[in-house]
């Protein structure tokens, strides 16, 4: 594809483009929010309660993601790498849930 891109000016010119765009793009400032996790009595919190400390940090999250890095490991040593390292990451971000959500940003 970029050999056909590169056979005349034209192709240079559109992806040359294209990279001005997605440059610009990223260049372009927003505003951060930062997400809090919910104090008791706050919209949503039964739902966040439920499911984070419930699920992701009770004993079926820490069992799953113990699960999923054991299984990535084993897949990895394997040399199936596409398969598990992704299975570790996932595995990992299930162990760590809590830290996650209350560190995580979203931008608006």
């Amino acid at each position: 594809m970029l050999k056909e891109l590169f056979k005349d000016k034209k192709g240079v010119w559109k992806l040359t483009v294209c990279f001005m765009v997605v440059g610009l793009y990223v260049l372009l400032a927003n505003d951060a929010m930062a997400i809090t996790s919910p104090v008791a009595g706050s919209f949503a919190y039964d739902v966040y309660d439920t499911f984070v400390n419930g699920i992701l940090n009770g004993p079926i999250g820490f069992v799953g993601g113990a699960a999923a890095v054991t299984y990535g490991g084993a897949v990895t040593a394997q040399g199936n790498y596409p398969m598990g390292i992704p299975a570790v990451l996932g595995g990992v971000i299930i162990l760590k849930a809590d830290a996650i959500t209350q560190t995580l940003g979203m931008l608006v």
